[in-house]
């Protein structure tokens, strides 16, 4: 297939070719010409308005439904609505049924969705069945494909199986995830504790409940000097853990959801459960203080926390209401209200070296692996702006800047029709 795009604005900080507007042709998924002015024969011709493109974006922390839930999403819809949104790569959560946990498991999905703009990135359970009991086949599963290993929105009350998992996972370069969230602390609590849960008279969730497992678990990863990646983290202590860990050399990295960066526990006061999330949002110190370690690179990459759930157990009172949001759709447009096109663009593209993902440099020769958009314009987010079977989306009716064309990965391409 070839693809020309005209007068594409390139951002790509390493490339000679960096904020300047050019036209580049793609032949078989390569990327073969970047000139001023290109005229070729080409089976796609991109005219946008203020096309811009940049290496493409990645969610290191998705989930869709299949297997088991395909009422909320499938494979097929779940990398279409990645692709539309300009996502290259993501990496899906195990919370399915059964739990992505053997090697056939990773093999099936890998499979059907090898043809898709989206490149699917699977991390399987650590432990089998996610009951925290006995480790799963950790070799196995990287030989079939994962690329980490963690219980989704687990933490480990066996502290021993995290050591003996850091320990065993370096003879193969495996990564683990840890999810910090002590349970029995947190007592099923529905949203930050502090004093708008007093207020609004619901249990709440206590920073501590985070950072004290996150504290246990980098002193195990100090111990076993494995590697470690905690998908998301919602409160200042928890930086500040990890920025010391960093400094001792630890061999960590972490996750922050787009939802914690622009929302704090304030937006919970109408009771949207829309806004009822794990781990849940936080005070506007705590936002300013993951901000401020995104900005410094003690947080590494950031997530759209990407969950759908099916209406009849979301759209109810808040107490009953499942957590989760949708959120690839707005990510890139919701960032650009906080941050420059720079940082939102260096967000949306690193972590990927971290789950041994390639990323393609902008170079004569290299497959294409480009996000197409248009950082310019204004709206307002709507369900016109969804592409997921389940429509649980906390960014309705949030302002909005930009838009998002589609994706190139190779010689596959998705424009929003």
């Amino acid at each position: 297939m070839k693809i020309l795009l005209k007068n594409a604005t390139l951002l790509h900080e390493k490339s000679p070719f960096h904020n300047q507007i050019k036209d580049v042709f793609i032949d078989d998924g390569l990327i073969s010409l970047v000139e001023d002015h290109i005229e070729i024969k080409a089976d796609k011709v991109i005219k946008l308005k203020d096309l811009h493109i940049s290496s493409g974006w990645f969610d290191p922390n998705v989930s869709f439904g299949e297997p088991g839930f395909e009422e909320r999403e499938t494979i097929e819809n779940g990398l279409l609505t990645a692709a539309k949104s300009g996502f290259t790569h993501i990496i899906l959560n195990p919370n399915t049924e059964p739990k992505i946990g053997n090697h056939a498991d990773v093999s099936h999905l890998l499979n059907i969705s090898s043809d898709k703009v989206t490149s699917l990135h699977i991390s399987s359970v650590l432990s089998e069945g996610s009951e925290g009991k006995k480790m799963a086949s950790l070799y196995d599963l990287q030989n079939a494909g994962a690329v980490a290993f963690g219980d989704y929105k687990k933490a480990y009350s066996n502290p021993n199986l995290l050591r003996i998992a850091l320990d065993y996972s370096q003879s193969f370069g495996g990564l683990i995830q840890a999810y910090p969230m002590d349970m029995q602390l947190s007592n099923n609590g529905h949203m930050h504790e502090g004093s708008v849960s007093i207020n609004l008279g619901l249990k709440g969730i206590p920073s501590v409940a985070e950072t004290s497992i996150l504290a246990r678990d980098l002193q195990l990863l100090e111990y076993t000097q494995g590697k470690l990646h905690i998908p998301l983290i919602s409160c200042a202590n928890s930086v500040e853990l990890i920025r010391i860990a960093k400094k001792k050399g630890l061999d960590v990295s972490c996750g922050v959801g787009i939802p914690h960066l622009i929302y704090t526990d304030n937006n919970l006061t109408d009771f949207n459960s829309n806004f009822k999330i794990f781990p849940p949002l936080r005070t506007v110190f705590d936002q300013r203080a993951l901000r401020d370690g995104l900005l410094d690179g003690t947080i590494d990459m950031v997530s759209s926390m990407h969950q759908p759930i099916n209406q009849e157990i979301k759209e109810l009172e808040f107490i009953s209401a499942h957590e989760g949001s949708i959120g690839l759709e707005a990510a890139f447009v919701v960032l650009q209200n906080y941050f420059s096109l720079e940082k939102v663009i260096s967000f949306l593209t690193r972590g990927k070296k971290r789950f041994k993902i390639y990323n393609n440099p902008f170079e004569i020769g290299n497959k294409a692996d480009l996000s197409l958009f248009n950082p310019n314009g204004s709206d307002v987010f709507s369900k016109q702006h969804l592409h997921s079977t389940s429509k649980n989306c906390m960014f309705l009716g949030e302002p909005i800047k930009g838009s998002v064309y589609g994706c190139i990965r190779g010689n596959k391409l998705q424009l929003i029709s």
